[in-house]
């Protein structure tokens, strides 16, 4: 995909009311230090539009990002960080599960997930809570670069069975580092979204 022109277009915090576009969008969803930013950037080519931060849980908002002016990326709020109050955790729940039940434009949730550890119970949940809004999650499994080649397949098997992902379940595996992934996912976001 050559990118010729990515805006952050809106951001949607706990109170706003979200846009109503007319373009495909493709929504990410992920723990908060899943690596959520960096595959946005990678995906779009640039080094910092979705802010990366050591400090897990800085994105608190709904961020809609216009690509090519063809189809929105949405980074959903990254989820499970202890440091946030339960309230706000309460909101950002209910913030996404707003998005999730009201975008008439969402093709498909992607739902990152560290490929070097089994699925916490917070990425279970958001597993089941996606499909549970009609969507199958398309699996990003991130940080591929810090397995050996010969340890990714397994870990692809321990993320499906520790989610309970059947066999339809796409998923991805991933690095920001070496850009291993991009072409496959951005092959996928082209079919559904029919560019």
């Amino acid at each position: 995909m050559v990118i010729k022109d990515v805006s952050l277009e809106t951001v949607c915090g706990i109170t706003s009311s979200l846009p109503e576009n007319d373009k495909p969008e493709v929504a990410f969803a992920g723990k908060s230090n899943v690596g959520k930013s960096s595959l946005i950037n990678s995906l779009i080519n640039r080094k910092a539009l979705a802010r990366t931060s050591s400090q897990p849980g800085k994105t608190q908002t709904i961020n809609y990002y216009n690509v090519n002016d063809a189809l929105y990326f949405v980074d959903l709020p990254g989820y499970g960080y202890a440091k946030t109050s339960e309230s706000i955790r309460e909101k950002w729940g209910k913030m996404v599960e707003g998005y999730l039940t009201s975008s008439k434009q969402l093709k498909q949730v992607f739902l990152l997930i560290d490929i070097r550890h089994e699925p916490s119970n917070n990425d279970k949940i958001m597993y089941e809570w996606i499909v549970y809004h009609g969507f199958n999650p398309v699996i990003v499994a991130t940080k591929q670069d810090k397995l050996k080649r010969s340890q990714i397949q397994k870990h692809i098997k321990m993320i499906r069975e520790g989610l309970g992902a059947g066999s339809e379940t796409k998923i991805f595996p991933f690095s920001s580092l070496s850009k291993q992934g991009k072409d496959e996912i951005w092959d996928y976001i082209k079919g559904i979204c029919q560019l």
